[in-house]
């Protein structure tokens, strides 16, 4: 008896944050938090630029224009 293997490609849904973390909700009900120390950018940035995102690739990414910031879920879900 074998197992089925499942590729499930993790997409953000929302994104908040907290004073020391950023937190995403993924369309498949996980929710990872990393510390903003880990992205000196967002960590050094105002509430209101951090607040200035989107999703890029449907959810696989999320995009700050005014930070030049990229963040991939899957690169978040690696560290």
């Amino acid at each position: 008896m074998g197992f089925l293997a499942i590729k499930i490609d993790p997409r953000a849904d929302r994104i908040w944050f907290n004073e020391v973390s950023l937190h995403v909700a993924l369309v498949d009900g996980r929710e990872i938090s990393v510390p903003l120390e880990w992205f000196p950018t967002l960590r050094d940035a105002t509430k209101e630029q951090r607040e200035k995102w989107h999703l890029i690739g449907q959810g696989i990414g999320i995009h700050w224009d005014d930070l030049d910031e990229d963040l991939s879920v899957v690169g978040l879900l690696s560290a």
